[in-house]
């Protein structure tokens, strides 16, 4: 049925009253008792009544109501919210997007789009049809106590551009939005709903700045006006009229002069900028007298009903006046779809509204706002390492809150908080005196409000506290909250806005001052004669750390990297290990990052994604092969020579011949392995020559806690290594042109961990350097790696390290910080070959720096052509780069086989993988302690755990912004 078809049924079925009825669109909450529901059924069933709009409550009760209400209404119902910041501003568990005020920052309005989108499909599928929203009002008045946060801003020109994107975004997608509060409720210093607010501007000003955006929203096709109680003696000087009530401002001015053709809403007729004037019912009717459509909140319907009857009989409004508004509310409801009704799926809802593409939008456009006002001393971003001592202190939020949680993933940060704002001079004091030591202090100032009357709840005493801070050392002061309080911040060097106080502001602005995200916001209003509108600095975008965000902001499919959740789970239940960790980023962005089980089977302890594992083999890439690349792009050593070159001690030996280049891609003829740990037992157990339960002069090199090495014991492993025997060297055959054709199965690629013993030294010799010191001097100092590390006990407590094997054969004990490979046990705990301990993100690090070939935080570690060199295949039947692993190009290797043959890393003996695939920008981490408590347990090897992750994955890519998804088999 068409659209007049079906206006002229519904119309022909309704009777004078029904029609009256038709008009209201009554307040329904769906946190309120079944006597408030029985009060809207009668509404419904008795008046007819044309709509909902519904406040307080919850997304689940709200779609319950919402089918009870429709079954009952014989004309489908306009169900409507107020959803400026989506359904966050009314319901709770359900995301908020952000205020208006934030999203005035954002340099380009297509990110309005997306939200205006966003919230259109969240509406549609909470059965909501009409957002009051967008609020166009130019906020000229600082003092504003209930528009504010609420505006795009004072920028009349942003404001209308913001409300047509945002307008856009939920009209394209069927939900009808609302301009309002015409003629403009921004230069108010009263609120409406508790008074009538009176604006004293001449004509001409409310024609170029009021009524502008409206203007501009109505050009392009908005399709409701909500206009505003206000007073305003310029268009209509009868005492104590509001807007809403005067028939030249409704009907004169917005009408026929700017030409509306849409529904026009009053604001609630509930607030006392009406009500405290005019009797239920009155109001109502005066409404519709001065030109409105739909009649918002109404105090009494059977009243308004009869007091409008009155007015038809008396011929104050005629039948065919209220005729032709329903049928402009009729019109709208068709092309909203409610000629064809459906309830409201109840299964699944909260996942669907809150699913991580919404959150990918949310959180974009707080990065887009993000706004540094001052940035003097060019500190943001911070180019750690050049910035060595770090601090950052709380104001208003408990130390180790998700603002310092963040900060700590990018450098090594001491955390101070004042968790009570109001707190004396002498508790701020005495965290003065422990920040005048660090170089440079990140300020939060957290927990504040929106309002200019309760100085946003910003104390004085924390604001003289940043002064004498910034008399001290170099701030940077982060505000989250209302831009209008940069006015206390004005003197402020270094100055971030984040314009609200929540968790993603929380996470995204640590990211702004280290380089993860670049900021490119500016000031939606002046904040004093000190701080001009559109004010703000673009900062560098080639910093190039990571970003943390969601999988849609990558180019992923969140609902598909669900399913890495089953495949740990079941992991964990089948006792293949007792948790894990699982990172994975995409195009730069930590698209997924979480921790799964308990450190051990007993499930006490549980790991975090702040836990250290043991990476064993995964030292050879991260640690040994960082240190040899670092060396060969200087030309401090030659691939071609023979590590005999550099060693002359494997000169007249079996190691003589050996080429680094074989060393590195394992097939230089070395046995995979030496049990070294065996020549230093004895029939008693630890041979007194190698071992003491104490520390001194002589034994210094810890095994575990309370036995130690004898100091030369590197020496003796060293010379049992060059006596170690070699397997014979592999053939090859090559064609008519001399080219490798084919190589025989013999001893043609055999994985060993010696070649890594071979490299360490050859490092430490030409570095003159221990590898432990290098690599933390160099590379993990300077990339920010908190927990990347050889000996992590006495670094960090011992229940953030997961324990790995309880070693039963050689040092009869659970073994927990200290390595699980024997032979680096024995080496004090730094192998060339094992050794290092990490969380998943300081891995992520340093792979997305090898994966950007070297560049990272604005730093370079190595020349761009460094990383490819070593990350490619190097000869024929063998699949190893130099150092780095790859994949098995006929499948069946130890990566996904959906991996790229650009994908480099390396998989470790504890249960640990990491993966760079440069062709779809993506780095994958798994760690686990999979050896705990028995290093025979091989079910996360035979159920191949790592590798189904990693295809999920490679389907989450493949799945994004496809309806054609794949499943797992």
């Amino acid at each position: 049925m068409n659209q007049d078809a079906w206006v002229d049924s519904i119309m022909n079925s309704m009777s004078p009253q029904q029609r009256i009825g038709h008009l209201f669109m009554v307040a329904a909450y769906s946190n309120k008792g079944e006597k408030h529901v029985k009060e809207i059924e009668e509404l419904i069933t008795k008046y007819g009544i044309g709509g909902l709009i519904f406040f307080q409550g919850g997304p689940v009760r709200q779609a319950i109501l919402t089918n009870r209400f429709q079954a009952l209404s014989r004309v489908p119902l306009f169900i409507a919210m107020d959803a400026e910041w989506g359904l966050g501003m009314r319901l709770d568990s359900v995301i908020s997007f952000p205020k208006q005020m934030t999203l005035g920052a954002i340099a380009d309005d297509k990110y309005i789009y997306k939200m205006g989108k966003e919230v259109a499909r969240q509406c549609r599928r909470l059965g909501v049809h009409v957002n009051f929203a967008p609020c166009v009002d130019v906020n000229s008045n600082p003092n504003n106590p209930v528009i504010g946060m609420r505006s795009f801003g004072e920028d009349k020109v942003n404001v209308a551009n913001k409300g047509i994107a945002y307008m856009k975004g939920m009209q394209d997608n069927f939900v009808l939005t609302t301009a309002k509060h015409f003629p403009g409720h921004g230069d108010t210093e009263t609120d409406s709903h508790h008074t009538l607010p009176v604006i004293n501007h001449g004509i001409q000003r409310l024609t170029d700045v009021e009524m502008y955006p409206f203007r501009q929203l109505i050009k392009d096709s908005v399709m409701g006006v909500l206009v505003g109680h206000i007073h305003v003696p310029a268009l209509d000087n009868t005492p104590n009229r509001a807007t809403t009530l005067s028939p030249h401002v409704v009907t004169d001015i917005l009408k026929n002069d700017l030409g509306f053709k849409g529904l026009i809403f009053t604001d609630a007729l509930n607030m006392k900028g009406v009500s405290s004037f005019y009797k239920p019912g009155e109001v109502d009717l005066y409404a519709l007298l001065s030109g409105n459509d739909v009649l918002l909140f109404p105090e009494n319907v059977p009243v308004a009903i009869g007091k409008i009857e009155k007015a038809i009989e008396n011929k104050q409004l005629s039948q065919e006046d209220v005729d032709q508004k329903v049928r402009k509310i009729l019109r709208a409801k068709y092309w909203a779809g409610l000629d064809h009704i459906a309830p409201v799926a109840l299964k699944n809802l909260y996942e669907d509204l809150n699913n991580t593409a919404a959150k990918a939008v949310q959180q974009e456009l707080y990065e887009k706002a993000m706004t540094v006002v001052f940035n003097d001393d060019q500190l943001i971003p911070l180019k750690y390492p050049d910035t060595t001592s770090i601090a950052s202190v709380s104001i208003g939020r408990e130390k180790g809150n998700t603002f310092q949680e963040m900060l700590s993933k990018y450098a090594n940060v001491a955390h101070f908080a004042v968790a009570n704002k109001n707190s004396d001079e002498a508790v701020y004091d005495a965290v003065l005196n422990e920040l005048k030591k660090f170089e440079v202090v990140i300020i939060g100032v957290q927990n504040t409000n929106i309002f200019n009357n309760k100085d946003y709840g910003i104390s004085e005493n924390s604001r003289k506290f940043i002064k004498k801070l910034q008399a001290t050392t170099k701030t940077i002061v982060c505000v989250f909250g209302n831009p209008y309080s940069l006015k206390f911040f004005s003197t402020s060097p270094n100055l971030l806005c984040a314009y609200e106080d929540n968790e993603v502001t929380y996470k995204v602005v640590p990211q702004v001052i280290f380089g993860g995200i670049q900021a490119t916001g500016r000031t939606p209003v002046s904040i004093g004669h000190e701080i001009a509108i559109n004010s703000g600095y673009d900062t560098n975008p080639f910093v190039k750390r990571l970003r943390y965000a969601y999988p849609e902001n990558a180019g992923m499919d969140g609902a598909t990297l669900k399913q890495i959740d089953s495949i740990a789970l079941k992991a964990i239940a089948d006792k293949a290990t007792p948790g894990c960790q699982v990172l994975a980023v995409k195009n730069g962005t930590v698209v997924f990052e979480k921790a799964y089980g308990t450190l051990t089977y007993d499930k006490k302890e549980q790991v975090t994604n702040n836990t250290l594992y043991d990476v064993a083999s995964v030292s050879k890439v991260a640690g040994t092969l960082q240190a040899v690349m670092f060396l060969q792009e200087r030309d401090l050593i030659d691939l071609d020579k023979k590590a005999s070159f550099y060693l002359p001690e494997l000169k007249n030996t079996n190691k003589e011949d050996l080429v680094i280049k074989d060393i590195l891609t394992h097939q230089a003829g070395l046995i995979p392995f030496l049990p070294h740990w065996k020549r230093t037992l004895d029939t008693s157990g630890f041979n007194k020559c190698y071992y003491s339960p104490e520390k001194n002069d002589t034994f210094c090199r810890m095994v575990i806690p309370g036995l130690y090495c004898i100091n030369t014991i590197e020496d003796s492993l060293w010379k049992w290594t060059i006596e170690s025997d070699l397997l014979p060297k592999p053939i090859l055959k090559k064609n008519k042109k001399g080219k490798v054709e084919k190589r025989s199965d013999k001893n043609a690629y055999v994985y060993s961990d010696l070649g890594f013993y071979i490299m360490k030294r050859v490092a430490e010799k030409v570095l003159d350097q221990s590898l432990d010191e290098f690599l933390r001097q160099n590379f993990f100092d300077p990339l920010g790696l908190n927990t990347l590390t050889y000996c992590p006990l006495g670094k960090f407590p011992l229940n953030q390290i997961a324990p790995t094997e309880d070693d039963k054969y050689f040092r009869k004990a659970l073994i927990r910080g200290t390595v699980h490979d024997q032979g680096a046990a024995l080496l004090g705990g730094v192998g060339g070959h094992a050794g290092m301990f990490s969380n998943a993100n300081d891995l992520a690090v340093l792979m997305q720096m090898n994966l950007q070939r070297g560049l990272y935080g604005g730093t370079r570690y190595f020349l761009p052509k460094t990383v490819p060199l070593f990350a490619e295949k190097q000869f024929e039947g063998n699949r190893r780069g130099l150092g780095w692993d790859k994949p098995e190009p006929d499948g069946n290797g130890p990566t996904s086989d959906y991996a790229s043959p650009n994908t480099f890393g390396h998989t470790g003996f504890t249960g640990t993988a990491v993966w760079a695939d440069p062709d779809q920008e993506l780095v994958y981490v798994f760690l686990s302690n999979r050896v705990y408590p028995d290093a025979g347990n091989q079910k996360l090897i035979k159920g191949g755990v790592r590798t189904k992750i990693q295809d999920v994955l490679y389907k989450a890519i493949l799945n994004y912004n496809t309806d054609k998804r794949i499943t797992l088999k």
